[in-house]
Order: structure tokens, then sequence, then C-alpha cells
């Protein structure tokens, strides 16, 4: 039968006998269970019925755009933040808050609140036994605010900004009328203290802005009295006469000097041009004066004249000598013209020089008042300052006095609350709970009773039997691949005094043969079924060493339940591998470790528990598949597998190898069978028989 062992005692709980008293004595739980049952219906119908009421307010700026002194909003959120609002919640429950509500609604008269002569016997009873203190020994005030306390519960929604009031009484009415007549005083008592503040506001402003008026005149005048008695006229732009005027001048300045400059630019081309003798068409000045210019056009009509009779008429011909005389005439006449506009050049040229140096002048005269103008315009800034900050103030008071006033004639003043959900009377109590009581008190017990059968079973000895008998076996892990037989004894490399391989067919070869077949086909994986049981499992590691003392890069992995491939390549069997790998719990880099004896990689079969690692087992072909391109050969060590068991580990050139000790175990033959019946053709039976090992020593290779 089935149990727990208990060392302590040597004797097992017979779990079967004990869970059947529950059967056994049925009739004295359900009357257990009933026994609660009344006692749960006795008290439902005893218990004073308790009724709630529920007001809800919320917290909230109640000005319109249209009232509020401050459009922008800024003066409402102080209020409306998370600590605004859990104040007002202490304010509902203030003492003069609570003080003033018992007052309206009377309670000192109510029995509930400790009214004197309405004390019941039991309660008589407390009171004599000191358990309970005499309401007649308190004051009725304390009295009503202890009770009020008790039965009042204020609190504010989450992530909101309303505040809920609740009151439990055991009077309907009561408990609707109390929440309301709070949340009443609340709102009141709020208006109140806003009318105060305008009522303040008002009277501590009405004689600033007296002073004010006062301060204001003042300034105002005495920025009047220095602007005049320092000439500081003011011109555009809000700036000082003088200043203007020197802007101006130095802006007139500016155009005579490059007046002045383009003149001397005309004198000084035209001085030139006249003392070299050459043309005077491309000077300007030349071009512009009329009198040059009909000069000109007479000189062209002469000099085209002796064209026209050159044709007809010789050199030395009167008509010709006459002409030719009029040109030079009127070359003669053209520079004459031209020494004229030179000289009104010279007489324009000293014109603006005089009127620049007058400008200077003045500039000079206007820099020296400008300068003491800017001295004294920081006195007068100053002066301008102090009249302007008084003139601010004054304005800002005045208009918060006429809001302030205009609020207290109006009587407008908005609570920063809105009771939007009052309490109304209860129809029915919210304690006691009658149905869910008395279902509860059934199942208790219910729960009770079994227990206490339980325990009695227990101690009485009735479910305990000696200790004896086969011992219940644990369940074995689950394999990696499936229905892979239990390990048996550890490996042990069997060292037999035989020099060369056995070799009796061409199925069957040696350790060196199978390495050396792996080798040559350039096969990428190996996968060795041991159906003796652990110590055929010596071949793959054997094959691997070779195989790694050939110089070509391989591992090993150890899928057998015991670890028995991977044991005698590292140096403890507690070393993480493929289970860990399977569950994701270790990477690659983690799980690959060196033979001590050879060249070789391995991975052992991992510290995590089975049946966690069976749950990742669909990764195995992609982990052998990765593992593949990083190694040239990948030797599989699976176990005593069966034949339907690996051929998810069956790949590309994958060779499928048989490793024995003997050959003519039944098991060998069975296996053998029934993986060519699985459709694997291409066996090789390798054994480890044969094998000479030298003696090792870590760090050195051995074949």
């Amino acid at each position: 039968m089935p149990g727990f062992q208990n060392t302590a005692d040597n004797a097992d709980i017979d779990l079967g006998r004990l869970f059947a008293s529950l059967g056994r004595h049925w009739f004295r739980i359900l009357l257990g269970a009933l026994l609660f049952v009344a006692a749960a219906f006795l008290f439902t119908w005893t218990a004073t019925p308790l009724y709630r009421g529920e007001t809800r307010l919320l917290i909230e700026a109640r000005e319109s755009v249209f009232t509020r002194p401050d459009a922008s909003g800024e003066n409402e959120r102080p209020l409306l933040d998370e600590e605004g609002v859990t104040s007002q919640v202490e304010v509902i429950l203030s003492a003069d808050n609570l003080r003033r509500t018992a007052d309206k609604l009377n309670l000192a008269a109510e029995p509930e609140f400790g009214a004197i002569g309405d004390v019941g016997p039991v309660k008589q009873f407390l009171i004599l036994t000191g358990l309970v203190t005499d309401p007649s020994q308190l004051p009725v005030d304390e009295r009503v605010m202890k009770t009020l306390r008790e039965n009042l519960s204020v609190y504010r929604v989450e992530k909101s900004r309303v505040i809920v009031v609740e009151f439990t009484s055991s009077n309907p009415k009561l408990a609707a009328s109390v929440p309301n007549a709070l949340a009443d005083e609340f709102v009141a008592a709020s208006q109140a203290a806003k009318s105060a503040s305008n009522v303040d506001a008002t009277d501590w402003l009405a004689p600033e802005i007296a002073d004010l008026t006062k301060r204001v005149k003042d300034a105002e005048a005495k920025v009047a009295e220095y602007r005049a008695r320092n000439g500081l006229i003011v011109g555009q732009n809000d700036t000082v006469l003088s200043t203007t005027q020197l802007s101006e001048l130095s802006s007139e300045l500016s155009r005579v000097r490059a007046n002045r400059a383009t003149a001397e630019a005309n004198l000084e081309s035209v001085r030139k041009a006249l003392d070299s003798g050459s043309t005077l068409d491309a000077l300007p000045e030349i071009v512009a004066s009329p009198l040059i210019q009909n000069l000109r056009d007479r000189l062209a009509q002469t000099r085209a004249q002796i064209a026209d009779l050159s044709i007809t008429l010789l050199p030395n011909h009167p008509r010709i000598r006459s002409l030719n005389a009029q040109i030079a005439n009127l070359e003669r006449q053209i520079r004459a013209e031209a020494g004229n506009v030179l000289k009104g050049l010279t007489n324009t040229v000293d014109t603006e020089r005089a009127r620049e140096q007058q400008l200077v002048a003045d500039l000079n005269r206007l820099k020296v008042e400008s300068g003491r103008a800017g001295e004294q315009e920081v006195d007068l800034r100053a002066l301008e300052r102090e009249a302007a900050a008084q003139r601010d103030l004054l304005q800002s008071y005045m208009t918060r006095y006429r809001e302030a006033s205009s609020r207290q004639d109006r009587n407008y003043v908005p609570a920063d609350a809105r009771i939007f959900s009052r309490a109304t009377v209860p129809s029915e109590p919210y304690y006691p709970k009658k149905l869910p009581i008395i279902g509860a008190s059934f199942g208790a017990g219910l729960l009770a009773m079994s227990i206490l059968t339980l325990l009695g079973e227990l101690f009485s000895g009735r479910a305990t039997v000696p200790a004896g008998g086969a011992r219940l076996e644990p369940a074995r892990e689950p394999e990696l691949i499936e229905a892979i037989a239990p390990p048996s004894e550890p490996l042990a490399v069997p060292m037999r005094p035989v020099a060369v391989e056995m070799q009796t067919n061409e199925r069957e070869t040696g350790v060196a043969g199978a390495a050396r077949k792996l080798v040559e086909l350039g096969s990428g994986r190996a996968l060795f079924v041991s159906p003796e049981g652990d110590e055929a499992a010596a071949s793959s590691v054997l094959v691997a060493r070779e195989i790694a003392d050939a110089g070509v890069r391989v591992l090993l992995i150890d899928l057998t339940s015991s670890g028995v491939a991977g044991r005698p390549m590292l140096d403890s069997s507690a070393l993480p591998g493929i289970t860990n790998l399977l569950a994701a719990t270790a990477q690659f880099t983690d799980v690959i470790h060196m033979d001590l004896y050879s060249d070789a990689h391995v991975i052992p079969s991992g510290t995590v528990d089975a049946e966690i690692a069976m749950r990742g087992i669909g990764r195995l072909p992609m982990i052998l598949d990765a593992l593949d391109s990083a190694y040239a050969i990948v030797v599989v060590e699976c176990g005593p597998a069966r034949a339907e068991s690996i051929r998810r580990l069956v790949g590309n050139g994958c060779q499928l190898f048989v490793s024995v000790i003997d050959r003519a175990d039944d098991l060998v033959e069975q296996a053998t069978k029934a993986l060519e019946a699985e459709g694997y053709k291409d066996l090789t039976i390798v054994t480890p028989v044969g094998h000479v090992s030298p003696p090792t020593v870590p760090g050195r290779n051995a074949a």
C-alpha cells in the first residue's frame, strides 16, 4: 500500500485508512457543521443590523473663465494636486467640522451616541466589570465625537480628486443624514474661508492703495522737476534732444564728406586732362557743360566741311585755310571753357571743405552736450524706474481691490468642492450578510470537523502500520533519448592482452578502424549505440581520441543517463553539459570541455534534471547541426537506445556504429536486427576489445 516512511518510529501512515475514517464518521462531521450553522444563524439573527450611507465630493475649482481673476489657472493647481486633495480629507475630519455637524443633527440625543439612560444590561455588566468605560463619566461632546469618529470613514479615491464620506449606523436615516450634513458643513466652511480671505484682502488693500497713490504722485513730480532743471528735452523715440541732433548731424557730416571726396576726384581728373593735353571727351564734367557741347558740335561741322571741300580743293586753297583757322579757334575756346569748368570744380571743393569744417565743429559741440545729458539721464532713469515701479504696483493693487470688493458686495464666493452624489436612506443593512455568513460557517464546520477526525485517527494509531515490505522505487528520470536503458556499471575500458585488432568480417572493426573510416569518408557525424550498457560505451571515447590524435577536430556528446562516456574524459562529473544546453541554462562555451588525455572536446551529460531537459528535446537536432558546422566530426554516444529513438539524431553523412563487448550477446543481436528493421542497413560493429592503451598522464595525449 503506498505511504510515507516514518523513520522516527519505523511505522508508515496508511493514507487509505486515514481518509476512509472521514467516510465512517460522516454523520458526526455533518452534525458538527450544522452546529456551526446554528451558531452562525443565531448570531446573524441577534446581531444589530448596520446601515451605511455614502456621500461623494469632487474637489475642483468652481471659478469660470468669466469670473476667474487669473485666467491662466495657475492659482488652482496647488489645490488640485494629490497633496491638496489629501489635505481636504483632513479638513473634513477636523474637530470643528465634526462638532458643527453633531450640533446641527443633535447627535447627543441619539442612543447610538451614548445618551445617558439608554445602557443595556450587557453593557451595564461590562461597565461593572471595568471592561467598558461608563458613558455617564464622559462629557457629552467627547462621547459624541468618539462615536462619530469610530463610525465615520473619509478617504480619497485613488488617482482621482473624489473624496468619499461613509458613515455606519444602526439607524438608516442617520446613516444617510450624517455624511450629507458633514459634506454640507465642509462646503460651507470652504465658502466662509474664501469670504474671510476676501474681507481681509479688501481691508489690507485699501490703505495700501492710498499710500501708493501719494508715493506715485511724488515720484512722477521728481521726474518732471529733474528733467526741467537739467534741460533734458525729449525728442523722437523718447531720447534727449541733444542726442537726436547729434545723430542727425553725424549723418549730415557723412554726406558732406562724401560730396567733398567726389568733387575732389572730379577736380583732379579734369586738371590731369588739361595738364597732359589729352582729349576731354571722356570727362563727364566736360561732357555735361552745354557751352563745350555747342563748341564741339561746331568743330565737328567745320571738320565735315573741310572733308567735303578736300575732294575738289587743294589744302592751300583760301577756303580750306579759313576752315582750318576756325578749327584751331574752336579748340582754344573748348580748352578755355574747360579751364572755367576746372575753376568751378575748385570752388565746389572749397565750399564742401568749409561746410565739413563747420559740421565738425558743431558735432564736437553736440558731443559735449550729449555726454553731459547722458550723465544726467542716469539719474533721470533711476527716478523714472522708481516712478514706474510704484505705478505698476498701484495698478495691480487697484485691480485686486476691485475684484475682491465686487465679490464681497455681490456675495459671490464659490467653494472649491462640489457634492455630486448624496447619501440616500439605505433600504437594507450591509451587515450582517446572513447567507454568506451561514455558508462560510457551514464550510468552516466541515473543515474543522474533518481535521479533528483525521487528527483523532492519527493519534489513536489506527492509521499507522508497521514498516516493512517492498519500498516504493523512485521514478527513473526521463532520458534525453527516448527508451534509453538505465545505467549499468561505471565505464571501465577493458584491457585485454591482445596486441592486434580483431576483425571478423567487413562489418566489424576495431577502434582504429572506426576512426580511420570516419576520417577517410569525411563523415560529419557518428552515432554509437551500446546495447550492452555502459561498459560498451568505451568505444566512442576511444574512437574520439583516435580521431583527435590524427589531428582532426572532433567533439564527443554524452547522451547516456549516467554520463558514463564523459566521466573518464573530465576531472568532474558535475560539469554543465547537454542537459544544461537543452534547458537553456548555459551556452555552447559553457558546456564544451577539453579531454584530459587528448585534444578531443567533450560535452558531458550535464547537471540539469532530465525532466526539465526533455522539454527542450526538440532543439537537439538544431544543436547537432550547429556543432557539425564547428567540428569536422561529431561523435554521439547514445547508450542502449532503441532503434526508433535515434532517428532525430541522424543527419547528412551520418555513420552508425554498434559498440559491443561480446559479439554473441543476445542484446547485440536484437539491437542489430532492430536497427536494420528501421532502415539502418549500413551498420558498423566496433569493439574496444584488443585496444591497448599505454599509461596516461594528465596533460598528455593518450592514443
